[in-house]
């Protein structure tokens, strides 16, 4: 399936509304809960890495992956690479910011994975995984036959999408999760502090609905090396 609509458009607000949520996630962790640190007598600044990484990583970093094949004017080999490059990055950043929340949690005798949050987390990031490492054997290196790669490519893109919607979702689940936490602690409900946390998830959401727009929209006519639309 594939949208009446050029993609590159979309790709262009995308950035800029990647670029926004990059600065918004920044910005609340540094300027309202105090920074960011691996290591720290207060916790929280552990915990901080989490939305950051989580947010930068499998949100931003992933969508620019997928709105790769539809925003670079480069041959389908290189595009093949950056793709690959930029989803592995992504999953990187996503493993350290999982690893950040359960470091958290250890060193502040706080329970893991008790919240929908945390099982659909550990479900994406394992699913990006073996996503990562299926795109890399069959259509990277040792490359599957050309018969394969045909076959696959649908149910990789469509299977790729999946996960990118998930986690889309369950990052706006966790602003949810982490807001309540902080107006049961006593932040204002419509204190500048809530509302930049609101906002970061809309902006998110917004980000994650134009990659999926672009998946599915007309890469440009001059360009003979994109995949064909879902």
């Amino acid at each position: 399936m594939a949208l009446e609509m050029k993609a590159r458009p979309l790709t262009f607000v995308a950035h800029a509304l990647a670029l926004a949520a990059a600065i918004m996630v920044l910005f609340w962790c540094i300027s309202f809960r105090g920074g960011l640190a691996w290591e720290a007598t207060n916790k929280n600044l552990i915990f901080n890495l989490h939305p950051v990484l989580m947010l930068i990583g499998l949100v931003i970093i992933g969508g620019q992956a997928i709105m790769s094949y539809k925003s670079l004017p480069l041959k389908k080999e290189h595009k093949k690479l950056v793709h690959l490059t930029l989803h592995g990055i992504a999953l990187i950043l996503g493993c350290i910011g999982i690893y950040a929340a359960f470091k958290n949690h250890n060193e502040s005798g706080i329970a893991n994975l008790y919240s929908l949050h945390s099982w659909i987390g550990i479900t994406v990031i394992s699913l990006y995984g073996i996503q990562w490492i299926y795109g890399f054997v069959v259509f990277f290196f040792p490359g599957a036959s050309a018969g394969v790669r045909s076959a696959s490519l649908p149910w990789h893109v469509l299977f790729g999408v999946f996960v990118y919607i998930l986690a889309v979702a369950n990052a706006a689940l966790g602003f949810l999760e982490k807001l309540t936490f902080l107006e049961n602690g006593g932040i204002a409900k419509y204190g500048s502090e809530a509302l930049l946390v609101n906002f970061t998830a809309i902006v998110a959401i917004l980000y994650g609905a134009l990659v999926i727009l672009s998946a599915l929209s007309q890469a440009p006519v001059e360009d003979d090396y994109s995949y064909s639309a879902i």
